[in-house]
């Protein structure tokens, strides 16, 4: 097969450091920067919601008027486009359609969650990253589950508006926040993958039913050559085990290294598999440099793919990071960037690592 990825030095993608307001010609995808408000006389919270979007290089202000609910509450996820607020003094947790800048600007959506409930071996302060089979629905008879994992062993899944409390599942391993939860549109399955990426487990809609995971095996092919000291350089490095599923369903497992230095973090070396077929429980992944017409964005959130073709500015191919750095990696080139958030970006922004897909009006 063709060449690992390769360790490029960084070209900085210099922004053109434009501010504006929103407009309906914005779709993302976005950045997540952060939210400012302040108290309003009639009870209610004025801010904006800052968006980074992606293809304009452009900094994105939306006014908004924040419920009581959000002024104490910090961002600890996203998925769908929806974020997920954990109140600071009592660890209640609501999902909340005000990232969205289309969504309504003085009465965003309000999706309480049950309280969280800790496991004897789990905790819940610390969340790794929440995932969601769909956009939470308008109606309470629809369907839609949530999932939070958090750092430990602890997944905790639940029906919105239908469920007074989470189902609490053990993962059959120490899960740390580089051990991402995903939710398989395709499978209707929730993934996690174990540490090492060599394993995953899965639930389905039914965990209340049977709480125990089924276990695939990842069988890696046509791994990249490359001389022992190389391989073992990448042992050394950081690494982040990914699994992402595209439109379509393709399903794709991105290994990221990081190496640091003094100076900071040098470019990333990435490995993109495909899973070509199942067998017998095996998920057997073929390491590919062209992903075709895709988009894959990685973060704390839950990881997507987006069809270049849909986003008019985005390059096919690509890989879009956000977490130790913020960059993409073009892999038709093998051109890697970084981004600068524009002219109007406040000094100190709380640590907001979260892509958010295209938004539709």
């Amino acid at each position: 097969m063709s060449r690992l990825l390769p360790k490029l030095s960084p070209l900085i993608h210099k922004s053109s450091r434009i501010v504006r307001s929103f407009s309906s010609s914005t779709t993302g995808p976005y950045v997540s920067i952060c939210s400012m408000m302040e108290p309003s006389p009639d009870g209610g919270n004025l801010g904006q919601v800052m968006l980074f979007n992606l293809v304009n290089s452009e900094l994105v202000r939306t006014d908004k008027t924040y419920p009581i609910e959000l002024y104490d509450a910090q961002l600890v996820g996203a998925s769908h486009g929806w974020g997920f607020f954990s109140n600071r003094r009592d660890r209640s947790v609501i999902i909340s359609d005000c990232l969205n800048p289309y969504a309504s600007k003085s009465e965003p959506k309000m999706i309480p969650l049950p309280f969280f409930t800790g496991m004897y071996s789990g905790q819940t302060e610390v969340v790794c990253n929440v995932a969601m089979s769909s956009s939470p629905p308008d109606q309470d008879e629809e369907d839609c589950v949530v999932g939070i994992k958090f750092l430990g062993r602890q997944l905790s899944l639940c029906r919105p508006r239908r469920d007074l409390r989470w189902t609490n599942i053990l993962a059959p391993f120490e899960s740390w926040d580089s051990s991402k939860l995903m939710y398989s549109k395709k499978d209707q399955r929730f993934y996690l993958l174990a540490p090492g990426g060599n394993y995953l487990c899965s639930w389905d809609l039914n965990f209340k039913e049977d709480k125990k995971p089924k276990f695939h095996e990842l069988v890696l092919h046509n791994l990249p050559s490359m001389p022992r000291s190389r391989r073992k350089q990448l042992d050394s490095y950081c690494r982040e085990d990914h699994w992402v599923e595209s439109p379509s369903g393709e399903s794709f497992l991105v290994k990221w290294y990081s190496e640091y230095t003094p100076e900071g973090f040098k470019a990333p070396t990435l490995m993109v598999f495909r899973e070509e077929y199942t067998q017998d429980g095996r998920k057997n992944m073929v390491y590919t440099e062209d992903i075709g017409d895709l988009c894959i964005f990685i973060s704390k959130g839950e990881d997507f793919c987006v069809e270049a073709s849909s986003c008019p500015g985005l390059h096919r191919n690509s890989i879009f990071l956000h977490g130790r750095l913020l960059a993409t990696f073009n892999m038709s080139n093998s051109t890697f960037w970084c981004y600068e958030y524009p002219l109007g970006t406040p000094a100190k922004i709380p640590y907001c690592p979260y892509w958010l897909p295209p938004f539709s009006p």
